[in-house]
């Protein structure tokens, strides 16, 4: 072979396409592109592996452009949805003439029951009566105990009320309360001679009937104000202190006339006002969203879930708020019931009744004039009911050091008005912090809370005043427990809901009125 040949020979060589496995060589007369795309081009395993690999990117690509596409949906269709909600919010008209007239049957509501309530130690005293004629023994406990029943029924089956209020409706759940009152009244005044019977009838199902129709008279007030909800409350909250004023004179008169049976039929038709003004109470509509949570709700597996609103208690303001009320009551009602022992037995001859008149008359003031307080621009209204348990533990442990009667009823009439500013909040803080469709069982729950303090509270001190033959001490004892819950509800500053932290503005709206 001729040097010629060998080099030919040596050049096809060098040009045959290497195996899929083997390194591409590169013609040093080409660049890397041309060699790249050449050796691609010859050999079809590498074509089809470039193929494949170029599909998936255009895969991959497509599908990153669709969920970007889809995500970009999404958010326009929840800021879509969120700025028609934000227009289709329904805003409490803070007046008209339906909005006045559910505050007026609020108002009667609240009279008509609590001084039913209040003035039991009138038919106390009958029913006592009675009692001795028929042979019962312990007739003054058994007597006791019906009134004890009413008053601790009331507040302890706050919660159903509130339950009850979300699922059937503020209408329905009054009109059942005031028709369940009414005929225990009535069912009471067949039975008086029968106090195992008064128990079911005027303690249980009165108390019952009472909590049913007063929860909702408190929530239904949310819907119709913003503005002037602080004042409208303390209206619908004097409605007791001024009918409790009047029935006392009322009640002696068809005693002394009716007698007990006739009293209690009264009583019974009084009270089914109660019903005529349920039909007044007529909610606003929620809105879309709140709509969409309700039905969220009726979508969980466990019947206590489906009753119960467990939000309120996710909320921690609302938590520490509802935990400091009854740590306050311990004490805060031991003077009302003991404070006419206490004169009796220091100041002889001075009118007992005197006292409580000056707390029940400047209850309702305060409740009309912190409840305008309260509407004022950048008012807090927690800080406000910190002060009316400061204030009243403060009084409180002054009464065993009062030496004047009338200083005694100096006292009262301060006890008094701030007795009206811790009633009239109870209601706007507890929409200010869990919002128009949780107040209603915030309300509920909070009241039933309130019940084992009012019930326990009041005995104990009874029996230190049996053991030490003075009230210094039980007075003493009783003011620390409100002092102890003002200071308590400081924390309330200090704890945040989740909600809270989307804007810093928020934090305050659970404490201020902003106006």
């Amino acid at each position: 072979m001729t040097i010629a040949e060998n080099a030919a020979e040596s050049k096809r060589n060098s040009m045959v396409v290497p195996n899929a496995n083997d390194e591409v060589l590169q013609d040093p007369q080409r660049g890397p592109e041309e060699t790249s795309s050449s050796s691609t081009e010859d050999n079809p395993l590498l074509m089809t592996d470039r193929k494949n690999s170029s599909v998936k990117i255009d895969m991959s690509i497509t599908k990153s452009r669709k969920t970007d596409k889809e995500e970009d949906n999404q958010s326009s269709m929840i800021a879509l949805r969120k700025d028609v909600d934000d227009r289709n919010a329904i805003v409490p008209p803070d007046g008209g003439l339906r909005a006045w007239m559910i505050m007026i049957g609020s108002f009667v509501i609240n009279g008509v029951l609590f001084s039913v309530i209040n003035t039991y130690s009138l038919i106390y005293l009958e029913l006592q009566k009675s009692l001795l004629e028929s042979g019962e023994t312990a007739a003054s406990s058994k007597a006791a105990l019906v009134g004890s029943l009413t008053i601790g029924t009331t507040f302890f089956l706050s919660p159903i009320s509130g339950i009850l209020t979300d699922k059937i409706g503020i209408q329905m759940t009054t009109f059942l309360g005031g028709a369940l009152a009414s005929s225990g009244m009535l069912l009471s005044s067949l039975f008086s001679s029968q106090v195992s019977l008064l128990y079911l009838t005027y303690g249980v199902m009165y108390g019952l009937g009472a909590s049913l129709a007063y929860t909702p008279s408190l929530a239904i007030l949310g819907h119709y104000f913003k503005r002037y909800l602080g004042l409208v409350n303390g209206i619908v909250t004097a409605g007791s202190s001024v009918f409790t004023t009047l029935m006392p004179y009322l009640m002696q008169a068809i005693l002394r006339r009716f007698g007990l049976d006739g009293t209690l039929r009264f009583l019974a038709m009084l009270t089914a006002i109660v019903m005529a003004c349920a039909i007044l109470f007529k909610p606003i509509p929620l809105t879309p969203v709140s709509q969409e949570q309700l039905k969220s709700k009726s979508n969980f597996k466990t019947c206590l879930k489906q009753v119960i609103n467990v939000s309120i208690w996710r909320k921690k303001r609302y938590v520490v708020w509802a935990s400091s009320i009854p740590l306050a009551l311990f004490g805060y009602f031991v003077p009302y019931v003991h404070i006419g022992k206490f004169v009796e037995t220091v100041f002889k001859d001075s009118d007992g009744k005197l006292p409580i008149m000056c707390i029940g008359i400047t209850s309702g003031i305060g409740r009309l004039l912190f409840g305008y307080i309260a509407d004022l621009p950048k008012v807090n209204r927690i800080l406000l009911q910190q002060i009316s348990f400061l204030s009243i533990g403060a009084l409180t442990m002054l009464l065993p050091v009062t030496r004047s009667f009338i200083l005694l009823l100096l006292i009262s009439l301060a006890m008094g008005l701030f007795d009206g500013c811790f009633i009239s909040l109870l209601g706007p803080i507890a929409f200010d912090i869990c919002g128009r469709e949780g107040a209603t069982q915030a309300i509920g729950f909070l009241l039933g809370m309130c019940s084992v303090p009012l019930t326990v509270g009041p005995p104990i001190a009874g029996l230190l005043y049996d053991h030490t033959g003075s009230y210094d001490i039980p007075f003493f004892l009783a003011g620390i427990p409100p002092i102890v819950g003002a200071l308590t509800m400081f924390l309330i500053k200090f704890v945040k809901d989740e909600e809270q932290t989307i804007s810093s503005g928020t934090e305050d709206k659970a404490c201020q009125n902003g106006g």
